[in-house]
């Protein structure tokens, strides 16, 4: 039985003589079909063409000999070795590691990636992937079949950015090409491939361009030039920062989700939503309200998809949201975004008759509501009331 497996990153390079020494040696090894043509494997080694990772690691595991497996690039990144590593597999892992395709990705692209994002995009996550390439300005995405350049643009609705895709990357049949997102739909892409995402926020947004970090990957302006969050707003002030806390800690915006934030007012939800990671599209019928959110945003550091329109009827052609904030309780826009059932609905009425007939709806939907009456005072420095504030906030979570 073996209980050792050598993985070896093959990145189109020829291979170390520590590699060598692996595949000559080996009595079994898996890989993709390139891979067990190469001319370093023993032809003389049973060799499993890799389909199921989680299959090919049993059948290592119970083959009596010694193994290696050949994968793409950095083995460790978004590869085998996490698979491989199972402990029900019982194996030792060494690895030998290539250049990640993500790194030959950016090179080809002459660009700096410790401040990008990386994503793995497959059927099941491919909505997250894009709405991280909503979110931020520069993501790099390792695509799967069904999950490509052009789902990708496909689904970019609204966003303007330039696609970078890298194809067969170390290999003769490498090409790396340069379209707008609007053309990408328009071509067949060889597999596989690495997509570079990249646009939004200016250099002229705090920390986007220019600048040397000392963590990799970026937040897209959280936690801000100031420490916390949900304090008196910089962008406006129309939402009590309580009120504000009340809300993004229901909505709990993050990473791949998307945010609809339908009467933005002032911004300061959707801004501070941005800033959890989270893409988010702004929609408020006020034109100056739009121009305001615009310059808000853009101070701010973050990427907003602004839609000037009146729901529900601004809503149709928008895409499928994961929460929704609504400034303020109305039963046919509530009634619209219960139909697009995302996880989380989050809104606010002046009275409690109103409060209560879109609790109905709510429920009716299928979602449970949590009702809180919220009471904000400021006070001035002489410790008298300067302003009140009182709000139902109603929260609503899918059953």
């Amino acid at each position: 039985m073996a209980d050792r497996v050598t993985v070896i990153g093959w990145d189109g390079s020829p291979p170390s003589d520590a590699a060598k020494a692996a595949l000559s040696a080996a009595t079994l090894v898996a890989g993709t079909r390139p891979h067990l043509a190469l001319p370093y494997v023993n032809k003389n080694a049973e060799q499993i063409v890799l389909g199921s990772i989680e299959i090919a690691a049993r059948r290592i595991a119970g083959h009596r000999g010694t193994a290696v497996v050949l994968a793409g690039g950095d083995p460790g990144f978004f590869g085998v070795v996490r698979a491989l590593r199972d402990p029900e597999h019982g194996l030792e892992v060494e690895v030998i590691p290539g250049v990640s395709a993500v790194a030959q990705a950016f090179a080809r692209a002459g660009m700096p990636w410790d401040d990008a994002r990386v994503v793995a995009a497959t059927s099941r996550t491919l909505r997250q992937a894009v709405n991280v390439c909503r979110a931020y300005p520069k993501v790099a995405v390792l695509t799967a079949p069904g999950a490509g350049p052009a789902e990708l643009a496909l689904l970019l609705t609204g966003v303007h950015r330039t696609f970078v895709i890298c194809e067969a990357l170390g290999t003769e049949q490498e090409q790396v090409t340069v379209l707008t997102s609007d053309k990408v739909a328009d071509h067949i892409w060889r597999e596989p491939n690495v997509v570079l995402v990249v646009g939004g926020m200016t250099s002229n947004a705090p920390g986007v361009a220019g600048r040397t970090g000392w963590i990799a990957g970026r937040d897209p302006g959280f936690p801000g030039p100031v420490r916390g969050w949900a304090l008196a707003s910089e962008y406006g002030g129309h939402v009590p920062a309580q009120l504000r806390a009340f809300q993004l800690a229901r909505l709990g915006p993050r990473t791949g989700d998307l945010v609809w934030d339908i009467g933005a007012a002032d911004g300061s939800i959707a801004i501070e939503a941005a800033r959890f990671g989270a893409a988010v599209i702004a929609v408020d019928r006020d034109a100056d309200a739009c121009d305001w959110i615009k310059v808000a945003a853009r101070r701010g550091g973050v990427e907003l998809h602004i839609v000037h329109g009146t729901a529900p009827q601004a809503l149709e052609d928008l895409p499928e949201p994961d929460v929704v904030r609504i400034g303020h309780a109305d039963a046919e826009v509530v009634s619209a975004c219960v139909a697009r059932r995302p996880e989380r609905i989050v809104t606010t009425a002046a009275t409690r008759d109103t409060a209560e007939s879109v609790t109905r709806a709510l429920a009716e939907g299928g979602y449970e509501v949590e009702r809180v009456l919220l009471q904000s005072v400021e006070l001035d420095s002489e410790w008298a009331e300067r302003e009140r504030s009182v709000t139902f906030a109603l929260s609503a979570s899918r059953r």
